[in-house]
């Protein structure tokens, strides 16, 4: 099992950043390739962000690439989500998402509201 808690959202108004924050635990960190996801109201979760392993190879919506950015710390069992130049319609709840060994994990999630 792996618990993950989601950090960091709020409310911003359009141009403004945030950082998003996922902290791991039960499990060995590094073992898992992770993801942030979002879901607007009435929409479906959507991808937004993955990094693997490593975090060597980072991977990202068409919606916020050149934007956002992901990165994680394995000694702190911690992957962020950089989010600058947010836009109203990047308003939904953020979760994290940890995939390994055939399983997978999510956090409760994060709201993030973007006023225009």
């Amino acid at each position: 099992q792996v618990q993950l808690v989601e950090s960091g959202g709020g409310l911003v108004q359009a141009g403004d950043s945030l950082r998003l924050s996922c902290a791991a635990s039960g499990r060995t960190f590094s073992d898992y390739t992770m993801g942030w996801f979002r879901q607007a109201p009435g929409k479906e979760r959507e991808f937004v962000a993955a990094i693997s392993r490593t975090g060597r190879t980072t991977s990202y919506a068409d919606s916020v690439k050149g934007r956002f950015t992901i990165s994680r710390d394995n000694a702190k069992n911690t992957v962020y989500l950089q989010m600058n130049s947010l836009k109203p319609e990047d308003t939904a709840v953020y979760s994290c998402n940890a995939r390994a060994f055939g399983s997978e994990y999510w956090g409760q999630g994060t709201q993030v509201t973007v006023s225009s």
